[in-house]
């Protein structure tokens, strides 16, 4: 089965086609970053026209550089939730009018569940039952993985997810759109022992976090020192360090508690050099292995819709008629979203 994915649940355009027996095609990915950095987040309302003038063009780029036609796709999968409604929407009604055209079936796909299987992209997936550290803007939990749909929630985040804690810090440090990844580079000219922020929840027992009193802390260190460019450096060094260690004792705990030996990691703050080191030094210690997708597919892509959408039309399922998206849709209600009665916004 060869399959087109569509992405488009936030601020980029991701399209790949899968090939059950090939595997990886080709992909194109369109980012907003320089459309939103102008407001310091995602409007929602740009992203969504940003998709509608973008996703056709790239389908038709990328069928023509692969010289493929229509009648070489056997399905289409979409990003169905979560994510904000105009974006899905866009990629929803894109892909099913793509299915009708065209006569082939169609899927919604998980979010959340393409990122945690990106890592079957690569040379050495990793097999089941295995951990996964989703670990992003938005979301920092810790699954059980036992198959295709078959998702145990270890531990959640009480308030703020390790990215969206990186962004804030970012912005308190003065740091450009999007702040991750600029912090992340800043906190390479830093000492990390300037500065002693806390390690949230690693004194209890369980496998949440809480990341909300470390930003708390970083504020406080902002506010209380000259910020100077080294100063800067420093706490962006001691933050990353005290993200870093949570992370990676807490997915210890995880291994440990479930005696599995194999770790994914998903999600944009899985690019973080210092967070792969961490993990990578763990595991060894551990006797387990870690598994990470390739840079380009730990932030939002199509790949990994499209690696999704084919396995789970490979296994015969379906879909209804109407056009569902799900803003919020929880991991473990993955199986259920078609259901009647499933809650479900922007019906068609």
């Amino acid at each position: 089965m060869r399959v087109l994915g569509i992405e488009t649940s936030c601020d980029e355009t991701g399209v790949a086609i899968y090939d059950s027996e090939r595997g990886l095609l080709g992909h194109d990915l369109y980012s907003q970053i320089k459309l939103q950095a102008r407001f310091g987040g995602v409007v929602p309302e740009l992203a969504s026209r940003d998709h509608v003038q973008k996703l056709i063009p790239m389908v038709e780029q990328l069928l023509h550089q692969l010289q493929l036609k229509p009648q070489d796709i056997h399905g289409i999968a979409y990003t169905a939730g979560p994510g904000l409604v105009g974006a899905l929407l866009v990629g929803a009604m894109i892909g099913r009018t793509l299915g009708w055209a065209w006569q082939i079936p169609t899927i919604g796909v998980h979010h959340l569940e393409g990122h945690l299987l990106a890592p079957c992209l690569e040379e050495n997936p990793p097999t089941f039952p295995f951990v996964a550290l989703l670990v992003s803007g938005g979301h920092t939990q810790l699954v059980k993985v036992n198959g295709l749909g078959q998702y145990e929630l270890l531990g959640d985040t009480v308030d703020d997810a390790a990215g969206e804690a990186f962004d804030k810090t970012a912005r308190l440090l003065g740091l450009p759109y999007p702040g991750g990844a600029a912090l992340a580079e800043l906190a390479l000219r830093g000492d990390a022992k300037r500065f002693h922020f806390p390690r949230p929840m690693v004194d209890r027992p369980g496998l949440d976090f809480s990341f909300s009193g470390l930003k708390t802390s970083a504020r406080q260190a902002v506010e209380q020192n000259n910020l100077d460019d080294q100063t800067k450096a420093d706490i962006a060094s001691a933050f990353q360090e005290a993200v870093v260690e949570t992370l990676t004792i807490k997915c210890r705990r995880a291994l440990r508690e479930t005696g599995l030996t194999r770790l994914v990691v998903a999600g944009g703050v899985g690019a973080n050099r210092a967070l792969r080191h961490a993990l990578q030094t763990m595991v060894k210690h551990e006797q387990s292995e870690v598994f990470f997708p390739r840079l380009e597919f730990c932030t939002d892509n199509g790949a990994m819709i499209a690696y999704v959408g084919c396995q789970r039309l490979l296994r015969g399922e379906k879909i209804g008629m109407a056009v569902e998206v799900f803003p919020r849709w929880e991991l473990g209600s993955i199986d259920n979203a078609t259901e009647p009665g499933a809650s479900a916004t922007g019906i068609f």
